[in-house]
């Protein structure tokens, strides 16, 4: 069964075209194992086994000593006045003042006190009454299917509301692209957008019959095309679907452009040769300036391999080679490729300040959007309780197994029954004397039950909350999946926060796009897009201190990074950002049209709004 809204935790849609493109160029296992070893603690050896590598290298003069290398502290002090500090520390305390001197903090405080600090020599930025907060932590995405789809055209829902909108913004990109040349498009979902519920190949003729059309389905499970692009592809009447996927058909047999499940995907996805000349390591790159755009210095990839396998460490790794860096990666493996992990002797904490190996994921069941989200009750008006990916004693047996490596352990949990079951194995690990220090997770939580919290509070596990699902589906969990009772238990922070559990909140980009101030604002409003007068359980609205604490101090937390990043202490990093309004001081409805004015990292200026 395939999930239709899934996440791309558990789609693999790209990983045969980008192995098969990135043959020639992964180096062997030795090398990478020596790039991670050697690539935080020197430069010049990272460099050297770069070029010996044959990834794809900087571009002349990126790698000179005359280019800012964001992995290198500027030289001076700079002290920046003339607005509202805060700090994130465990107080939640403001400041006048922030020095930064070396790439980390030197001192918070008065004007007075960090003026004297700082010395006579320090840069003064005035800021102009602005607000200073630590970059923000975005702590699930997914980097690699991001970066790869970074250059289609977007056609989600933030672009475009309606399905219409949708045709006529490809329709722009068909007349700016040479004939017989592919018309690409991706994030599209028909939940969301209102008009036709799949893309045919009828309607995307309409686009185009000039061009090849593919657009992909913001869950990457599935996708579509025009009559051309089924031509080009050799899909017809007398085409097998393929294992496990379906080319899905009209009343008269013929495929109608609607390509279910990766295998009939990837048959169209390749003969678009979508990935040619896309620079994985340049197209990561890209993804650490769109985090920056909206503030983030730091994010977690949540599936590492399930996009290219083992690769996906190689491109990471040549990204932190290259210098231009301007985000922080930490990043959870894959449990499906457990014995290839193995085979590279990868092991929690192996990296450096910029890239980190972090966690170990677990896929439990699908999504409650999907109706696969695994769940006690049935879904609203059906017989259907959706599925479990994973054996509950299997998971048992995987949870323990990581634990006892030393992992911290990152479960995907949609259905309150899915997440009875992953708090049953966290319970009989440390039952069977397994420590749980290492900071297990839950991914999504999304239904919890009064029980459920509890033992959360209990076991010391730690959820992290794709809030998007009350924003964006909020009423189509309310009157069409689960109905107004169940859907009332959808991230329920505020209960979390009341139990004094540490709680995150997150985008799972692709599936909605990071923006960490649109993630405070839906958790502290709870508005629902498609209801916009009325909150989903407004019980459950968080405090809008304790929203910008889950996206800085506590997302670090939970990627064994609060000792660098997350709140703007001395000897910390300087990675902050610069807000056009305050956050606590705001309408809550406005929260999320807050502009991001400036992002630094590391002491470096990486991002600046156009005046």
């Amino acid at each position: 069964m395939h999930d239709r809204f899934g996440c791309p935790c558990c789609s693999t849609l790209f990983g045969d075209a980008y192995r098969d493109q990135r043959q020639r160029e992964i180096q062997p296992l030795a090398l990478t194992l020596l790039l991670r070893r050697f690539g935080d603690r020197s430069t010049a050896v990272g460099a050297a086994l770069l070029a010996a590598s044959g990834l794809p290298q900087a571009p002349p003069g990126q790698g000179s000593s005359k280019v800012t290398r964001m992995d290198q502290a500027p030289a001076g002090t700079r002290v920046f006045v003339g607005g509202t500090v805060l700090p994130v520390d465990a107080a939640f305390s403001e400041a006048e003042a922030l020095a930064i001197r070396g790439g980390k903090v030197l001192a918070v405080g008065t004007r007075h006190e960090v003026l004297r600090e700082a010395g006579e020599d320090a840069e003064i930025v005035d800021v102009g009454g602005r607000i200073i907060l630590p970059g923000f932590v975005e702590p699930h995405m997914h980097l690699m299917p991001v970066a790869m789809a970074s250059r289609w055209e977007n056609v989600g829902v933030l672009n475009c509301p309606d399905i219409a909108a949708a045709l006529e913004r490809l329709q722009h990109q068909a007349r700016n692209t040479p004939a017989g040349q592919w018309v690409l498009g991706g994030q599209i979902d028909p939940s969301l957008q209102q008009g036709a519920e799949d893309l045919s190949a009828q309607l995307l003729d309409q686009v185009s019959q000039n061009h090849p059309v593919l657009v992909l389905n913001a869950s990457l499970h599935f996708g579509y095309c025009n009559s051309r692009a089924l031509q080009l592809a050799g899909v017809d009447r007398t085409t097998p679907d393929p294992a496990g996927a379906a080319f899905v058909r009209d009343a008269n047999g013929m495929p109608n452009g609607v390509l279910k499940g990766g295998a009939a995907l990837m048959r169209v996805f390749m003969a678009a040769r979508a990935m040619a000349g896309v620079d994985p390591v340049e197209a990561g790159l890209g993804v650490c300036r769109k985090a920056n755009a909206v503030g983030i210095t730091t994010f977690c990839d949540q599936a590492t391999g399930a996009f290219g396998g083992p690769s996906d460490i190689s491109t990471y790794q040549a990204m932190a080679a290259s210098g231009r860096m301007t985000a922080r990666l930490r990043y959870s493996v894959l449990d499906a490729l457990g014995r290839e992990w193995e085979r590279m002797g990868l092991g929690f904490g192996q990296g450096n300040a910029f890239v980190r190996a972090t966690g170990w994921k677990i896929v439990a069941d699908g999504s409650n959007q999907g109706r696969t989200g695994c769940q006690r009750e049935p879904y609203l008006n059906t017989d259907d309780t959706g599925f479990a990916y994973v054996d509950p004693e299997d998971l048992k047996d995987k949870v323990e197994l990581r634990l006892r490596q030393g992992w911290q352990v990152v479960v995907h949990g949609n259905g309150d029954r899915t997440i009875d079951e992953i708090l049953d194995a966290y319970e009989q690990a440390r039952g069977r004397g397994v420590s749980l220090a290492r900071r297990p997770r839950i991914e999504h939580c999304s239904i919890l039950h009064d029980e459920q919290i509890a033992r959360i509070r209990e076991l010391g596990v730690s959820p992290s909350f794709l809030i998007g699902h009350v924003y964006y589906w909020g009423q189509a969990f309310r009157d069409n999946i689960f109905g107004a009772s169940k859907a009332a238990l959808l991230d329920r922070a505020a209960s979390c926060e009341r139990e004094g559990i540490i709680w995150t909140l997150h985008s799972d980009d692709p599936v909605t796009e990071m923006d960490p101030l649109r993630c405070i604002h839906n958790a502290v409003t709870r508005q629902m897009w498609r209801d916009p007068d009325h909150a989903l359980a407004p019980e459950e609205c968080v405090p809008v201190e304790a929203a910008i604490r889950a996206m800085t101090r506590d997302a670090a937390w939970q990627c064994h990074s609060e000792h660098e990043v997350g709140s703007l202490e001395p000897g910390k990093f300087a990675d902050l950002v610069v807000l056009s309004d305050d956050p606590r001081k705001v309408d809550p409805l406005a929260i999320k049209d807050i502009r991001v004015e400036e992002t630094w990292m590391n002491g470096h200026k990486v991002w600046q709004r156009a005046p």
